[in-house]
């Protein structure tokens, strides 16, 4: 699996990757669709570490700003 974008959120990372392939090829693939709520927990704690690392180090705002002139720009290039 992949280091996360942070290193102090790569061992969250690596929890919530393994919960999710663990669910994804015992669970998901034998038609079992429900969402893991482990793995729910896992990505929440995952994803707080990670926006905490964005904001720390300037790019949380960028990547914000990024999100609203999308729909924009993707607008714009289908014309």
């Amino acid at each position: 699996m992949s280091a996360s974008l942070a290193p102090e959120c790569s061992e969250a990372k690596e929890r919530y990757d393994t919960c999710f392939i663990n669910w994804y090829s015992e669970k998901y693939l034998r038609g079992q669709t429900k969402p893991s709520k482990e793995c729910e927990e896992l990505f929440e704690i995952y994803k707080t570490c990670l926006n905490k690392a964005l904001k720390e180090k300037g790019i949380y705002d960028m990547i914000e700003e990024a999100r609203k002139t999308g729909p924009e720009i993707r607008a714009t290039s289908k014309r």
